[in-house]
């Protein structure tokens, strides 16, 4: 198997879409475009002065706080809904292109809703933002979407304007929001081949009234989500419902990078493919899986119910590549956590941050201490070594990158050095295990 058996001091990342000129219309042949880790210091968000250990632990509270929140949105079932992130917290940062001519903008990427937004002029009530605000009057694209058409009747946080404009109100967890006019943009992606992909028409908040725990870094958010006004279901027709992305350790994140494909570059194809269905269910914004099991070594330890009747037995886990950590119901976490005491034989450490609650004392490579965990999705046995399940959380100690929230979610750290593809048309996620540094 080619996935790693490093640890990675990192568990966030940011999501970096460079692009240049001349731009060019979507090809049939499909896009591919780089990924930067969030805390690598080739992101805007890289602080020098932390250690790589603080990093981890600040990814890993991210991971809690972002669950309870995807846990409260799921539990709603809202048709697009509000309070799915910590709106400052995101693990990806997005950098696109708004508008003819372009403007650069850098949005928090996010894989848990759906609306795209950035500030824009005039700005009533906005957070404080490094970039200039986006000027719609300076863009001969850009088009206010009226009260009558589909996108603002079918969106359950709009309103009519006094001007007969479509508004919309959309909120998250953590209290933070954004006001302002609904409209379509042309909006530009980068791609690796140095030709940059436009695509007419996205629809995306205006921002006019913005607030909350945003800093000055970003300039606003880019729904990745399933729902239908999410950038990747809007860029559906072009890229024929396909993408996918291999995220490389952190460890190797010096002259590699990860990536994220479109359309005809998405297909995941091949030796070792293998695949799950995606479950259809509300909310639409997420990538619901079918998890049947998981095996620590040889035991294996059941996660469904026998009950056809149940509605947990499909769609019972999200895939996420926003949350850093695993997160299981408290049961099968304990159950995994026994069965891992009687095969590990490292002696026991404590978190120092108090978060995670399985941890043992080791060197830089204990690969061979650790068995392989497998998650058994409906079709799919994904098998993650040491590299994937356990996180350094100091020098010496290593803890499992699993902890209990209100939502069951299959996070980043186990999706490394696999890559992953989502067909939404024919409603398929696939999984290849591959080194993503020299994918």
């Amino acid at each position: 198997m080619a996935a790693s058996l490093r640890f990675h001091p990192l568990l966030s990342f940011a999501l970096i879409l460079a692009f240049s000129i001349p731009c060019q219309s979507a090809p049939e042949y499909g896009f591919t475009t780089e990924l930067v880790h969030r805390d690598s210091s080739r992101s805007p968000y890289y602080n020098p002065a932390e250690t790589p250990h603080q990093r981890v632990a600040n990814a890993i509270r991210r991971s809690i706080s972002r669950a309870d929140h995807l846990g409260q949105s799921s539990a709603n079932a809202l048709s697009t809904p509000s309070g799915v992130i910590v709106s400052s917290n995101g693990e990806y940062l997005l950098n696109v292109s708004l508008g003819s001519p372009r403007v650069a903008i850098v949005g928090i990427a996010d894989t848990g809703s759906d609306l795209i937004w950035t500030q824009c002029e005039p700005c009533h009530d906005c957070f404080k933002q490094a970039s200039p605000l986006f000027n719609p009057r300076k863009s001969s694209t850009y088009k206010d979407i009226s009260c009558s058409v589909s996108p603002c009747r079918t969106l359950s946080q709009t309103s009519c304007g006094v001007r007969g404009l479509c508004e919309y109100s959309y909120s998250y967890g953590d209290r933070s929001y954004s006001k302002g006019n609904l409209a379509t943009e042309t909006l530009t992606l980068g791609s690796t081949s140095g030709q940059p992909v436009s695509f007419p028409k996205v629809i995306f908040g205006c921002g006019h009234d913005n607030g909350g725990t945003f800093n000055d870094r970003t300039d606003g958010i880019i729904g990745l989500g399933g729902g239908s006004i999410s950038l990747l279901t809007q860029l559906g027709t072009a890229t024929g419902g396909k993408f996918s992305y291999c995220l490389v350790p952190y460890s190797s994140d010096h002259g590699s990078s990860s990536k994220l494909n479109f359309g005809a570059n998405a297909v995941v194809a091949g030796r070792g493919v293998i695949s799950t269905p995606l479950v259809q269910k509300d909310p639409k914004t997420f990538y619901f899986l079918t998890l049947e099991a998981v095996s620590v070594g040889k035991t294996r330890i059941k996660f469904t119910s026998d009950d056809p009747s149940d509605p947990m037995r499909e769609g019972n886990i999200i895939i996420d590549s926003g949350t850093t950590l695993t997160l299981l119901p408290f049961d099968i976490l304990t159950k995994i956590e026994d069965v891992l005491g009687k095969f590990v034989t490292l002696p026991p450490a404590s978190d120092p941050s108090q978060i995670l609650s399985l941890c043992y004392q080791a060197g830089a490579d204990v690969g061979s201490s650790i068995p392989t965990i497998t998650f058994h999705f409906k079709g799919a046995d994904v098998e993650l070594n040491a590299g994937n399940t356990f996180v350094r959380v100091a020098d010496d100690i290593i803890c499992l990158a699993m902890a209990s929230g209100l939502t069951t979610i299959y996070g980043n750290l186990a999706q490394m050095n696999y890559l992953i593809g989502y067909d939404t048309q024919n409603n398929k996620l696939s999984f290849k295990p591959v080194d993503c540094t020299s994918y």
